[in-house]
């Protein structure tokens, strides 16, 4: 066996580049990734009626796709979303944005790296906002979020005002998530398929902890050894594999999205 005498490290650097390799992207727009991720977050319990918003920057500076108001994530279809600017009026499409996206505009004003942005109250998630602590990633499946979580233990209210905007993406920081107390969760991807894995990952690590707080105390993983895991399944080319297979599902149940 070739392989038998190599390291972590070269073993982790050739499957990266076998996945670069090996593994082609699915060649998808914003809006039919967008439209995906509406779906694929509704299948895996993020629907709560109207509440929540998925946006992602537009192709002109300062806008934003995002889909209209009054269709819940089951009804989002690539045709459907629409454009708007900085001040949530709309520039492309019909209808009118979530008012809550307000608090979406501060995050791209103050985090240029993040291109898009996904909040939504998920049954497990918002379960333990009510408890008012923190989300601890002690999972290996969940390792994504690793020391990549940020918590807001203060609720701000009804989210329409700047006040959210300015508190969320402070709290954001250099992190990817935010765990909202009384609230629900917020995740950020450099690309639509990392903030999509991130919003999946987010609900599992917080009905992990329900369930484990049950039966007993959370054991803490090791540091070093949760940052390799959070490294190793954050690349952009891991993001896209998981985006895609979540994508087949999708449209399996929903061939009308795109």
């Amino acid at each position: 066996m070739k392989t038998a005498n190599k390291t972590k490290l070269e073993l982790i650097q050739s499957a990266e580049s076998d996945m670069q390799k090996l593994i082609k992207d699915i060649g998808l727009s914003d809006r039919e990734k967008l439209a995906l991720t509406c779906r694929i977050l509704f299948d895996k319990g993020h629907d709560s009626g109207l509440a929540g918003q998925i946006t992602c920057r537009a192709e002109k500076p300062n806008t934003f796709l995002t889909q209209r108001f009054g269709l819940g994530f089951d009804e989002i279809s690539a045709k459907n979303l629409i454009v708007v600017d900085q001040d949530l009026k709309p520039i492309d499409g019909e209808g009118m944005p979530n008012p809550a996206n307000r608090f979406h505009t501060w995050i791209y004003k103050e985090h240029p790296d993040v291109n898009c942005i996904i909040h939504t109250h998920p049954t497990y998630v918002a379960a333990l906002s009510m408890v008012g602590v923190p989300l601890v990633i002690s999972h290996m499946d969940t390792s994504g979020l690793y020391d990549d979580c940020s918590f807001v233990a203060d609720w701000p209210g009804v989210p329409v005002g700047n006040e959210e905007g300015q508190l969320i993406s402070n709290a954001l920081g250099n992190n990817r998530a935010v765990f909202l107390a009384h609230h629900g969760q917020l995740v950020t991807g450099r690309t639509i398929e990392e903030a999509c894995n991130l919003a999946i990952l987010i609900e599992r690590a917080a009905k992990l902890q329900v369930l484990a707080m049950s039966v007993g105390e959370i054991k803490p993983l090791p540091p070093e050894l949760a940052k390799e895991a959070h490294d190793w399944t954050s690349t952009d080319k891991r993001n896209k594999v998981n985006f895609a297979y979540y994508a087949r599902q999708a449209l399996k149940n929903h061939p009308d999205c795109i």
